[in-house]
């Protein structure tokens, strides 16, 4: 057989077909903008956001976003097509079987875990990050060598290894419970996003915006120019998710309709909280102050300025 072999489409939606008993289509339009807004918010926002700030943008990470935005824009029509017109799971492994053949497939195949792996690790270790600052807070600090990878020190991050257990519990229990999950979660991250702007753009200093695009410090990425365009290159990571969308193709009660609607508009309005949410945090605090390891919680360390300003008041 050739490792360039084709898969059908006729194929695949027989498959598809067959399989109806395992898949259930249970989502419908506002659930795929949700299962979007959920995927996407989290890695990007919470974690990465700061650290290419402090290293490669300053407060012109709102433009580096931008940029990554109007490239993910053209991925996001190329898997709304895609989706729309081969409504199986398995995205882009899938597209790639029935148009490139079946090694392509199975390269990319690798590649979607290879991105899905080092999303949640990201997003587990940002969570263990905050886990510790809020514990802080309160009195309670977490030994390090357990809140830290080898990597950086430690023996485990146990933290971030419990909070992707509990997910993959979550999720074994099928497509029902876990998008109903989602959806709160989704709910939550949400308020505590706009929340913030609201709150944090009280206490903007216009003083950290200058200078809004911060001078080239003579190497490559390190802020000006060519820093917006490093920066972007980053934070397009924290555009992972609506691609996920499209795995959810044969679980859609319409993904001719529904598919297109949840993954653009899930990238649309996270574009739009994106900006207003790096705005406001490098606002707060200025963004020299989200260099080092506390970078990873961004939010937490402008939390902690408005706190102070409230205090001083």
């Amino acid at each position: 057989m050739s490792i360039w072999k084709r898969k059908p489409l006729s194929q695949l939606l027989n498959e598809a077909s067959e399989s109806e008993k395992g898949l259930k289509k249970t989502l419908t339009a506002p659930g795929l903008v949700a299962l979007g807004i959920g995927a996407i918010i989290g890695a990007g926002l919470f974690s990465i956001t700061g650290l290419a700030a402090s290293m490669n943008a300053g407060p012109a990470i709102t433009i580096s976003f931008l940029v990554a935005a109007f490239g993910c824009i053209f991925a996001g029509l190329c898997y709304a097509e895609f989706s729309s017109m081969i409504p199986v799971a398995g995205s882009a492994y899938t597209y790639s079987f029935a148009t490139m053949g079946e090694f392509v497939a199975w390269i990319i195949g690798w590649d979607l875990v290879l991105e899905y792996a080092v999303g949640a690790a990201t997003v587990s270790i940002s969570w263990s990050r905050y886990l510790g600052k809020f514990l802080g807070s309160y009195g309670i600090h977490l030994d390090e060598s357990y809140t830290l990878s080898p990597f950086e020190g430690g023996i485990i991050n146990l933290p971030a290894v419990f909070i992707v257990m509990v997910m993959s519990l979550i999720l074994m229990r099928g497509t029902r419970e876990s998008a109903f999950i989602n959806g709160i979660i989704v709910l939550l991250k949400v308020t505590v996003v706009l929340v913030f702007i609201a709150v944090g753009w009280q206490y903007i200093r216009p003083e950290n915006y200058t200078p809004y695009i911060p001078e080239n410090t003579g190497k490559f990425g390190e802020f000006g120019f060519s820093g917006i365009i490093r920066a972007a290159a980053i934070v397009f990571f924290a555009y992972i998710g609506f691609d996920a969308v499209s795995t959810a193709a044969q679980e859609a009660k319409n993904p001719k309709r529904d598919m297109p609607i949840g993954i653009l508009l899930s990238l649309g309005i996270c574009t739009v909280l994106y900006i207003l949410f790096a705005h406001v945090m490098t606002g707060v605090v200025n963004y020299q102050a989200f260099a080092g390891k506390d970078g990873i919680a961004p939010v937490a360390i402008a939390v902690e300025a408005m706190e102070l300003l409230v205090l001083t008041e």
